[in-house]
């Protein structure tokens, strides 16, 4: 048979096994989050500051923008009053070379009797030649 060989455990060295290392071990990566928040909030206030910078400024041109309309309105005014003057100028003397074999016609009368200004229509209101229209 065969000779008897002495068998030998396998067993741990002596002071055992160097421990598993099982946590996470990662690299820190970027900035962190209390620094994420400080840029933010830097970012957001200079945004801010700019905006309000900005809409101020917005408000001031829309400010100097009124004024100049405003004072620009009485010459568009004016203008537009001469202007449908002579329409009225023009509308009377077609209407007195059309009417003027009519006895008792008088040129201009509007068919409102009140002193107060009213506006003509535009059917009243005849365009210069060469213009394409009259519009009120």
């Amino acid at each position: 048979m065969m000779a008897q060989v002495k068998l030998r455990q396998d067993l741990p060295p002596k002071g055992g096994y160097p421990g598993i290392r099982w946590e996470k071990n990662l690299p820190t990566r970027g900035v962190s989050g209390v620094a994420m928040f400080l840029i933010c909030g830097g970012v957001m206030s200079v945004g801010f500051t700019l905006l309000i910078r900005h809409q101020r400024k917005r408000r001031e041109w829309e400010r100097e923008q009124l004024q100049s309309r405003l004072y620009l309105l009485p010459l568009l005014q004016a203008e537009f009053d001469r202007r449908v003057l002579r329409g009225m100028k023009l509308f009377e003397e077609e209407e007195a070379q059309i009417m003027k074999d009519v006895k008792g016609w008088t040129v201009g009368e509007g068919v409102y009797h009140t002193d107060k200004w009213i506006h003509p229509p535009a059917e009243r209101l005849k365009s210069p030649e060469g213009a394409k229209s009259f519009s009120i």
